[in-house]
């Protein structure tokens, strides 16, 4: 029996659908991946029939949602060798994307770089243990193994989160790895030599608004594949999104609370209006310069729901959702915060004259604007 933990990680999350997924999995499947490519497609898009495991019927649920040519892209440049660059607003799911990847093709998603500005070569490939290396010298168990030597040596996937926060410097330490699939020890001699195993590459994530903090060498840029995973643009999908993730929050929480769909249609609609800079009601408004991701919308009814169970009768006010809004919006410029007020005025107060309720309480909840 596993022990509780706060986040779950891919591979302990669906551990039923991949092992389902790998007892009928018929595809070929490249060097030391444990799922065939089509099977990867599935654990991550989800599968209309369940699959059966142990006497009981797994469903395979949908776990990305967007471009399902995206995902399929993404998984035929890995299985070619090729490094995959995600790349994309804040909010994307990207990291998401990497982890459900590399949890279906080696069965683990924490063989991980965060790169920051911070981050040495030594995080990236190797460092030692300093106390050994003074006892006995330059020894294999000397040497403290980074992601990019585990991955190489076992065969498996290395994530690289945010790489372009990493120096220039520090980046460019890829491009021979990637290139030659071989990485140089000088401190072992003639015998200083890691050739990665079958199965090894490297997913890297980065957003589009770090560009220009640290931007990739054109040699780097050469080494990989890029994929641009842009925001959800429906806003049934983005309430759908929101449905599902808070459920599994509030559920992993210990809470009994059912998600409030009208709650949840109405942040979908904010959020997807002030992030695209139009409504149906309103041809134009101003478009909001900070982050307003599914992720930010997931975050803000999560805080809302929290705060009805603890402090009220269980059911979301519409002035604690606008309040966590607000935290949302000014969180990175506070010039959003007339904007936000011209929309709350404008767009919000048409969608309360024309359709009442729970709309009728959040335009009267603008007051906690200010």
């Amino acid at each position: 029996m596993q022990p509780t933990v706060q986040k779950p990680l891919m591979e302990m999350r669906y551990a039923d659908e991949l092992a389902a997924l790998r007892k009928h999995d018929k595809g070929s499947k490249p060097a030391n991946w444990l799922l065939s490519p089509r099977a990867i497609r599935s654990f991550i898009l989800g599968e209309k029939d369940p699959l059966e495991l142990d006497g009981k019927k797994v469903k395979i649920t949908p776990k990305f949602f967007g471009d399902d040519a995206l995902v399929e892209r993404a998984i035929i440049t890995l299985a070619g060798n090729r490094g995959l660059m995600l790349v994309g607003e804040p909010g994307t799911a990207k990291t998401m994307l990497s982890e459900l990847l590399s949890a279906a093709i080696c069965g683990t998603s924490t063989n991980t770089v965060q790169g920051t500005a911070g981050t040495s070569e030594d995080s990236i490939k190797y460092s030692w243990n300093y106390a050994l290396l003074l006892a006995k010298g330059p020894v294999p168990e000397a040497l403290v193994p980074s992601p990019v030597y585990i991955g190489m040596e076992k065969g498996i996937i290395t994530r690289f989160e945010e790489i372009t926060r990493c120096p220039l410097e520090i980046q460019d330490s890829l491009i021979s790895i990637m290139s030659d699939r071989v990485l140089n020890i000088p401190e072992f001699g003639e015998y200083g030599l890691l050739f990665s195993s079958p199965g090894f590459n490297i997913i890297a994530t980065a957003n589009t608004r770090d560009k220009g903090i640290n931007e990739m060498s054109s040699a780097l840029k050469r080494r990989f594949n890029f994929e641009t995973v842009e925001p959800v643009r429906s806003v049934a999908l983005e309430s759908k999104i929101i449905t599902e993730q808070c459920s599994g929050m509030l559920a992993a929480n210990g809470l009994d609370m059912p998600v409030q769909e009208e709650v949840v249609d109405i942040l979908a609609s904010t959020f997807n209006e002030l992030r695209n800079g139009t409504s149906f009601e309103k041809a134009k408004i101003q478009k909001l310069s900070g982050v307003m991701s599914t992720a930010e919308a997931v975050s803000v009814y999560y805080q809302s729901a929290l705060e009805a169970h603890y402090y009220g009768d269980g059911s979301i006010s519409m002035r604690s959702l606008t309040q966590n809004l607000l935290g949302a919006v000014m969180k990175e410029n506070k010039d959003d915060l007339p904007k936000l007020k011209d929309y709350f005025n404008g767009v919000v107060r048409i969608k309360a004259e024309r359709n009442g309720g729970k709309w009728k309480e959040y335009y009267e909840s603008r007051t906690s604007i200010k």
